[in-house]
């Protein structure tokens, strides 16, 4: 394995000034993400804030001892009730077999920061991976895309839950679930990982109750040894902790969505992307009601609504459900980084370009709740290479990173352009230029005859070019064919490093690398020393 940094302009503004020119958006964040004095800024912080530190231990061990956590990890959750520890913290929704690769990413980020800064501040450093399973967005997480010839298929899982529940209360259809895993598997082909990797996986779903249990088993398995620590946001016990920060989520309601509005119409001003909706009346809570996972808004009165009133309840009793049932709340976007930082010592957190974004609007949030924004740094971006993709790069003389940026279209028509002699491209202009002269005559003499004439002779003119434009591209689908070979490795290397026109991590999963090259193949890449400046990750396997 080798693996080489790229440039890669990120395609947000707001995410490119955050890493190229930190201080154009600096009043939004509290911490400068690559100044070395940040980290111990922020260890002072930390100091002053008081957390549940013995109770969140517990938790967790209750908790990742249901998912057969690896010994490192229950090691790491004792490490929690240490005054001078830390977490680094990252999160996602929990995906089928983790869902996009840039879930595996994020762990290989937390992984990586933790262990460079336990290093560095000589402090015990915990990589945490926040679980978001309190989200109800099923449509997001029951599938995962694979790639089938020339493209990639999405594979769904056959299970429509029958409300809008947190996926963490989703019970898996064991038989619908092994029919999807198996479908999957099919996809694949036949390598000396596929039975084992097909049968761990097999069991650890059927070990699974719901889709977050599924998600922490699978991720343990792929990253056994590295003292990873799993929390399930939506998990009774976690919410049982978190009774004091929702009562002041909800004291503070009002100031916090008001800030949160502000900075956004900011972003909005200075012309940055608005990823995140957000209103004044926003309370960015959600409330379980009749087994639905409903947002709350403020009305007029001070009151708490469901956005389509399925549900009213005034301050004092949003208070009191807090207190006594805080099981029936969730957070939103915007509350869900108040909660990990009320929760954590939260040394640094690390997002993607969207995350990033929804943050810049949150310093007033924390704020308003008596908390300090963490660090935020941008996770690790991958794109993998198989042998045979790298074999079809150096063949067709395409460099890596161009591939990656702007896909091989172009370069596939130059390449089939380039087959005959003379060019068609070519030899068509000829024959154009060519009939156009001889046509003039024609126009002339028609144009000369009357206005209406003249423009019969030019839509004439545009008829036999367009019949000209329709016979080159009948020559371009006969030479495509002729060499049908080389236009499926230009298909491979497209749907390989640039599918859908954006990064392989946003679209591939984990099962064919895995399948290719075994469940260390993760693990192989945490081992190297990656550099959180850098841009843009290729891993050559």
């Amino acid at each position: 394995m080798r693996i080489e940094p790229i440039e890669l302009e990120p395609k947000q503004t707001l995410f490119r000034d955050y890493k190229n020119d930190y201080e154009k958006i600096a009043d939004r964040f509290n911490h400068h993400p690559f100044e070395e004095s940040t980290w111990e800024r922020r260890l002072s912080e930390i100091r002053n804030q008081t957390y549940q530190r013995d109770e969140l231990s517990d938790v967790l061990n209750h908790m990742n001892r249901r998912w057969e956590a690896p010994e490192r990890t229950f090691n790491n959750i004792e490490k929690l009730k240490d005054e001078e520890s830390v977490v680094v913290i990252a999160g996602q929704q929990a995906g089928l077999l983790t869902g996009p690769l840039y879930s595996v990413h994020k762990i290989i980020s937390v992984l990586q920061l933790a262990k460079e800064k336990e290093r560095d501040l000589g402090k015990p450093v915990i990589p945490v991976f926040w679980i978001a399973g309190e989200d109800h967005d099923f449509d997001e997480i029951h599938h995962i895309m694979m790639k089938q010839g020339n493209g990639m298929e999405k594979m769904t899982i056959d299970h429509t839950p029958e409300t809008k529940a947190s996926v963490s209360e989703i019970t898996i259809d064991q038989q619908k679930a092994s029919s999807w895993l198996k479908d999957v598997f099919g996809m694949v082909k036949e390598t000396e990982h596929t039975h084992d990797f097909y049968k761990e996986v097999e069991r650890l779903l059927k070990e699974s109750d719901t889709y977050s249990d599924f998600f922490a088993k699978v991720v343990y398995h792929l990253f056994p040894d590295e003292g990873l620590v799993l929390i399930d946001a939506h998990d009774p016990e976690v919410r049982r902790l978190e009774t004091p920060y929702f009562s002041t989520m909800i004291e503070k309601n009002r100031e916090m969505a008001s800030g949160v509005y502000a900075v956004l119409q900011k972003n909005r001003q200075e012309g940055y992307e608005t990823l995140l909706d957000s209103e004044l009346d926003d309370a960015h809570i959600f409330y379980s009601f009749e087994g639905e996972r409903v947002l709350l808004v403020r009305d007029e009165e001070g009151n708490y609504r469901g956005k389509n009133n399925e549900v009213v309840l005034t301050e004092t009793e949003l208070l009191k459900v807090a207190k006594e049932t805080p099981e029936l709340l969730s957070n939103n976007v915007v509350t869900r980084p108040l909660m990990q930082e009320a929760l954590f010592p939260v040394l640094a957190f690390i997002g993607g370009p969207g995350e990033i974004n929804y943050w810049s609007v949150l310093k007033p949030a924390f704020e308003a709740a008596g908390l300090c924004m963490p660090p935020v740094l941008p996770r690790l971006s991958f794109t993998m290479i198989d042998r045979k993709t790298g074999q079809q790069l150096e063949k067709f003389h395409i460099s890596t990173d161009e591939v990656i940026r702007s896909g091989v279209k172009e370069k596939k028509m130059n390449w089939i352009a380039s087959q005959s002699t003379p060019q068609v491209r070519h030899l068509t202009e000829q024959v154009k230029k060519e009939i156009d002269s001889i046509h003039a005559p024609l126009r002339e003499k028609s144009a000369s005859l009357g206005a209406d004439l003249g423009q019969l002779a030019e839509k004439n003119l545009e008829y036999i070019l367009e019949n000209i434009d329709f016979l080159e591209k009948r020559l371009h689908h006969s030479m495509e064919s002729r060499h049908q070979h080389e236009m499926d490795q230009f298909e491979n290397m497209e749907w390989t490093l640039h599918p859908g026109g954006g990064l392989q991590e946003r679209m591939w999963s984990i099962v064919p690398w895995v399948n290719e090259y075994g469940t260390t193949v993760f693990q192989q890449m945490n081992r190297h020393h990656l550099s959180f400046k850098n841009d843009h990750y290729v891993v050559y396997l």
